[in-house]
């Protein structure tokens, strides 16, 4: 575990402690970022209708799953369980979990914004669903006669948030992958020279 951001080194019988050094790690800052992120993105989407629409339970399904595990790991490792489960290969198990992170929040990005059918069975619903695959707000309302704005930004705020979400995933991934290979460290500096 040497190779993860915040390593220490806890024996497996001792009981779990606060790591405080992990809050401060680039791994523990991460993980922050995805858990409000993530908390973000589920919250706005369940203020939506998402159950209308396929595209949209999509997103409410990736991202509660993901941000549920995000807390279970931030849990693990901020209690250092990580040491107690020592058998579990943990920079292998989280590089994993980021990098399926962001592919689904990429897939549930791109679903949500390929969403839009004019053949919708409400028209301001259409412009609701519109308004979420564009950069501004402005269209969403301008067009139609019940477009409603708070639940347009509502949209185009979930799509946001989850596209800065799989963007903090993504850099995770990068940072886990580092961890696991081991990158950072070589051999020559991580022996002990002792010539006495």
């Amino acid at each position: 575990m040497a190779g993860l951001p915040g390593a220490r080194s806890a024996s497996p019988g001792s009981p779990a402690a606060l790591d405080g050094s992990f809050l401060l790690s680039p791994l523990g800052g991460l993980m922050c970022a995805q858990a409000v992120l993530g908390l973000l993105v589920w919250s706005l989407v369940a203020a939506t209708t998402y159950h209308l629409h396929a595209a949209y339970g999509w997103v409410m399904f990736v991202s509660l799953f993901f941000w549920i595990l995000t807390l279970l790991f931030f849990v693990t490792y901020l209690l250092q369980l990580d040491q107690k489960f020592y058998m579990v290969p943990w920079p292998l198990v989280l590089m994993i979990y980021n990098a399926v992170a962001t592919v689904l929040y990429l897939t549930a990005f791109v679903t949500c914004a390929a969403a839009v059918q004019p053949t919708s069975w409400r028209q301001w619903d259409y412009n609701r669903r519109a308004a979420a695959s564009v950069s501004t707000g402005g269209q969403g309302r301008a067009r139609g006669l019940g477009s409603h704005p708070g639940h347009t930004w509502g949209v185009l705020l979930f799509q946001f948030f989850a596209a800065v979400t799989m963007i903090i995933y993504g850099v995770s991934t990068f940072f886990s992958f580092r961890a696991w290979k081991g990158l950072g460290s070589n051999a020559a500096t991580s022996q002990v020279s002792d010539h006495a």
